[in-house]
């Protein structure tokens, strides 16, 4: 990215207070973009996590997977998931609350011994699964902003920073060299005129 300036004092001003903006900014960045990096690690163990109990918990009933053939799967639904929202790193995110089941209610005596095991089972399923879910939202949230953070990072750090700085440099060159230009002219135009005065007493 080409820094557009003037060769004068006006423009030096503007670059300099744009270069003393970032310059603030940065170390701010710079630890949000290190906040983010956490979260974003912490986010992905805690998926895993969920990812690995969610299997345990499958597992765990493999062996008896064939009775689930008698199990009625109307007599739990979820009716309501409860979230709130939280703000990490700057990034608005999904925190999961709780989850609210609608249970059906039936005959303890006419079904198998086994199905209040079944509703607790898919209850846990389902908690488990939910909030994976929240974990993998959260997860992209956070990396897409601590991509565009280190964006910016990048951007201020080895684009704008270096360039401004370099901008000013050139603009301070060039008004120093004018500076003595001007001074060295104004030096000959007065010899000269000393000169052409001498002459003239003289005469």
């Amino acid at each position: 990215m080409a820094i557009k300036f003037q060769y004068n004092k006006t423009s030096l001003q503007t670059l300099e207070k744009q270069l003393k903006v970032r310059t603030r900014a940065l170390p701010t960045i710079k630890s949000k973009e290190s906040a983010l990096r956490m979260e974003v690690k912490k986010t992905k163990d805690t998926f895993a996590e969920l990812e690995e109990a969610l299997e345990r918990q499958i597992k765990q009933y493999d062996h008896i997977a064939g009775l689930w053939n008698e199990f009625d799967p109307n007599l739990i639904e979820v009716k309501d998931i409860h979230i709130t929202t939280k703000k990490i790193a700057g990034v608005l995110l999904p925190i999961y609350e709780s989850i609210v089941f609608d249970e059906k209610a039936y005959s303890h005596f006419n079904s198998p011994i086994w199905f209040p095991d079944g509703v607790n089972l898919l209850k846990q399923l389902a908690e488990t699964g939910i909030r994976a879910e929240l974990e993998q939202i959260k997860l992209e949230k956070l990396e897409h902003a601590r991509k565009k953070t280190t964006q910016k990072v990048n951007l201020f750090e080895k684009v704008q920073i270096p360039g401004y700085s370099d901008a000013i440099r050139k603009i301070k060159r060039y008004l120093e060299d004018e500076e003595s230009l001007s001074k060295s002219s104004q030096k000959i135009m007065r010899t000269n005129l000393e000169k052409m005065q001498r002459k003239e007493d003289e005469v």
